[in-house]
């Protein structure tokens, strides 16, 4: 069979094995969804962590007291998830209107997003936004000074959501700081905005606008972006790279650029990935973790600060599950629901309290039910069932 990937931001936010679910189904004893609520942690000048005030914590805070939170995402200092009723909230910063709540105001209390009750992804990483509606439709908003909305201008600034084309066959989608990478339901690839590093795969260096298809291939699965490069990963189960590498973030042994998509390797079980600003973490399908790139502060979690231009597993474990990257920090939520964290923590963004920064996973206090997590510029958002 091909290889497939379910992301596991599950709906109600609950993470279920599939022995529990089997069990479950048996003996009639379903269980009732699980009530996810949004906590936050970390640097919080902007208003970042949703909490109605600009104070770092350096351990988990509940946002508010809803628990019908479902996806999160982070920008540099600006926050987004979705609720369970598709509605779209944002808050922290929004010098570019990169809230969606056109204006620039920012707001340290999670704001909607226009009264929409359909968005299905958001992704930032920078001062913009790129989401996806449940219809297939692509809409863009904030920073644009590089194209990397895909409105074909170069506005500098767009506070409202505003669509990408006409297109509703938009699947998955993820950003960098100035670059936008996205596939569709038809299995192929495209991206726009800032090309300065090759990091949209066209085989130059030249910034484009408005979407372009990379390649011909119509096997693209799953995309994600660092700050100036991509990788995607196929049904074949393969990963790809492109873009600035010169600390090694591509995986491919060298810290030579490449503005195409080139192979990480030849294995075919790679599953889940993310990347901070030069580094990836990734899972395999046996559940194995795995790093590589910039390490100067610990990112990769490998006990040390050495970077690596290869993948390297992380311990030997092999119950790792969702990933997510800071800006130089890891994070990943295991199987059994634990959240552990690992690389910068100046602004107590790892979660443990302190501000130390730690090169191997350290767990995130003692709950067992975290289901998404994301990193932002030094702080985090995740949700878990308490």
């Amino acid at each position: 069979m091909p290889f497939t990937v379910t992301y596991p931001y599950l709906q109600y936010g609950g993470v279920w094995t599939a022995s529990q679910a089997t069990d479950a189904v048996a003996s009639g004893t379903w269980p009732s969804p699980p009530t996810p609520k949004l906590f936050s942690w970390g640097s919080n000048g902007s208003g970042q962590l949703g909490l109605g005030n600009t104070t770092y914590y350096s351990s988990p805070i509940q946002v508010g007291s809803l628990t019908t939170w479902l996806y999160v995402a982070s920008g540099i200092y600006s926050g987004y998830s979705i609720k369970t009723d598709g509605t779209l909230w944002s808050w922290g910063s929004n010098a570019y209107g990169n809230l969606g709540t056109s204006n620039t105001t920012n707001y340290s209390s999670p704001k909607q997003v226009g009264a929409l009750t359909n968005w299905s992804k958001v992704a930032s990483k920078g001062t913009f936004c790129v989401a996806v509606k449940t219809d297939g439709t692509l809409w863009g908003w904030g920073q644009n000074d590089n194209g990397q909305l895909g409105l074909n201008n170069l506005t500098y600034a767009i506070s409202s959501p505003t669509q990408i084309g006409a297109l509703t066959t938009w699947s998955w989608v993820d950003v960098g700081y100035l670059h936008t990478i996205a596939t569709k339901t038809d299995g192929t690839l495209w991206s726009w905005g800032s090309s300065s590093q090759g990091q949209l795969g066209l085989g130059n260096t030249t910034r484009y606008s408005s979407p372009k298809q990379v390649g011909s291939l119509t096997n693209w699965l799953y995309v994600a972006c660092g700050r100036y490069f991509s990788l995607a990963s196929k049904t074949d189960g393969t990963l790809w790279a492109w873009g600035q590498n010169n600390s090694g973030q591509l995986g491919l042994g060298d810290i030579t650029n490449r503005s195409s998509p080139v192979q990480i390797g030849t294995l075919t079980t790679w599953s889940l990935f993310k990347s901070g600003l030069n580094s990836t973490i990734s899972t395999k399908t046996d559940g194995t973790l795995w790093s590589w790139g910039a390490n100067s502060l610990g990112e990769l979690g490998q006990g040390n600060t050495t970077n690596y231009s290869s993948p390297k597993q992380v311990g030997s474990l092999t119950n790792w599950y969702i990933v997510a990257c800071g800006h130089s920090n890891g994070l990943s939520i295991k199987t059994d629901g634990t959240l552990w964290s690992w690389g910068r923590n100046q602004g107590g963004q790892l979660g443990l309290g302190n501000t130390t920064y730690t090169s191997s996973p350290q767990q995130v206090g003692s709950l067992v039910t975290w289901s998404a997590i994301s990193g932002g510029r030094s702080y985090t958002l995740a949700i878990a069932k308490t």
